[in-house]
């Protein structure tokens, strides 16, 4: 399968300078990993602190709804 990293990048929110930038598979694959979500399931003012744990992204659900994903 084809990366598509240079149209990914375009819609990667993730501030965090890294390789996996645009690289989805791997970006996942890295979150997973270390039981986190990443970037781009928090919205920017979130995302910016860096805590990428489920817990986070449960609290945020729970106090904006899910519009924000959208």
């Amino acid at each position: 399968m084809e990366c598509k990293k240079e149209a990914n990048s375009k819609f990667c929110n993730c501030t965090y300078p890294c390789g996996k930038h645009g690289v989805c598979c791997d970006c996942l694959a890295y979150h997973r990993k270390n039981g986190q979500l990443p970037a781009c399931y928090f919205p920017e003012d979130v995302e910016s602190g860096y805590d990428r744990s489920i817990d986070n992204f449960i609290r945020v659900v729970q106090e904006r709804g899910t519009g924000y994903l959208r």
